[in-house]
């Protein structure tokens, strides 16, 4: 349990510093960690995976409400702002997601592994890479490239 013991840590010492943003994050963070735990069905243990996919999950929901925020402008400048900041909270525990050009090269090499050439199997192709590479890329990022390969 290093990264939940990590998470404790860092808001003991936000909580010291009086820094809320950081504890605020860190609170919901493990909150979302406890739901995990207690949801119906888990039975396993909290580890490493399990949180850093607890912290995937917060991420990409917050990246998805800062969309929402930007569309209403400066009315919702103040909240996007506090949203990115807890992205790039999450960020720091998080693996290093692939860039474009890597994410491109990948799916062409599963393509050809594949033997796909129908636009229609981009489902099975984004299936399979998500079970090699979960957490290092975006499934959404990958069915965009997939469907642009096999398209073109």
């Amino acid at each position: 349990m290093a990264l939940e013991q990590t998470l404790n840590d860092t808001l003991t010492q936000a909580i010291k510093a009086k820094d809320a943003r950081t504890a605020d994050v860190v609170r919901m963070l493990k909150t979302k960690v406890q739901e995990r735990r207690t949801a119906k069905g888990f039975a396993g243990e909290v580890d490493d995976a399990l949180v850093l996919d607890v912290i995937g999950a917060y991420r990409k929901l917050l990246q998805k409400a800062v969309a929402e925020y930007e569309k209403l402008g400066e009315r919702g400048a103040g909240q996007a702002a506090q949203l990115r900041f807890e992205i790039s909270f999450c960020e720091r525990y998080l693996p290093k997601t692939m860039d474009d050009a890597a994410v491109r090269a990948l799916v062409r090499e599963r393509i050809a592994t594949l033997g796909i050439s129908d636009p229609k199997q981009a489902g099975r192709l984004v299936g399979d890479i998500m079970k090699t590479h979960k957490g290092q890329v975006d499934a959404g990022d990958v069915k965009r490239v997939a469907d642009e390969l096999l398209k073109g």
